[in-house]
């Protein structure tokens, strides 16, 4: 049976993302990371979309894009996996089995302190990883790569740029904004404030992810 089109909203941002299986490596050279930026580039012609971030890993990878349609997400993210899955087995063919884990994860996101806070963590991926010294220096992502590619790639951000971006990425977040966001990221569940996650989850039918893990406690007798 042919996969149904993921839930999801035009209009509304998102957090997407998804990593190789059981640890593959997905960009082995700085060409391959280059490739695929030229990549991201190329889809915006498959589907309306508006790309706010992104950073690439070895092995994973995360972007923050707003679709315009309610089938523009799936359209941009399937044509993605599916053009870098070739384009990787034609140039690695002894690379066997799958190249993803499976299908990308996606998550909303509310305009305002939860974006800028977001794209703030992800652009400082690297910086955390001990790969860099400071985040700007990691080609790879929406803050270090090269200026011609960001112009073909990003679009204006929907809300105002906090003054020294660069500062503000490479100090680390507060323990309990950074806490925040890595549990919905987990769970794929909306960030936002309460009332605006509940109407987001309700619409796209998703209001299990705002539910507390596990089972909830028995009441006792008497």
């Amino acid at each position: 049976m042919p996969r149904t089109a993921r839930a999801a909203m035009g209009g509304i941002i998102y957090h997407v993302s998804n990593r190789g299986r059981t640890g593959k490596t997905l960009f082995r050279s700085s060409d391959d990371f280059q490739a695929f930026v030229e990549l991201l580039i190329e889809a915006t012609a498959h589907a309306s979309v508006e790309v706010f971030g992104f950073c690439l890993m070895p092995n994973y990878w995360h972007m923050i894009l707003r679709p315009r349609g309610k089938t523009d997400l799936s359209k941009y993210m399937s044509w993605v996996a599916n053009t870098h899955v070739k384009r990787y087995r034609a140039c690695y063919p002894r690379s066997k089995g799958k190249v993803y884990q499976g299908r990308y994860e996606s998550m909303p996101v509310q305009k305002g302190d939860d974006f800028v806070n977001l794209l703030g963590y992800i652009e400082a991926i690297p910086l955390r990883a001990r790969l860099v010294e400071s985040a700007e220096d990691w080609a790879f992502s929406s803050l270090g790569c090269e200026k011609k590619l960001v112009r073909q790639l990003l679009s204006d951000w929907p809300v105002e740029r906090p003054d020294r971006w660069k500062k503000r990425v490479n100090k680390p977040l507060d323990k309990s904004v950074r806490g925040r966001l890595e549990v919905c990221l987990q769970r794929s569940r909306p960030l936002g404030d309460d009332h605006w996650s509940a109407k987001i989850a309700k619409k796209t039918h998703t209001e299990y992810k705002l539910r507390p893990i596990g089972r909830p406690a028995k009441k006792r007798a008497g």
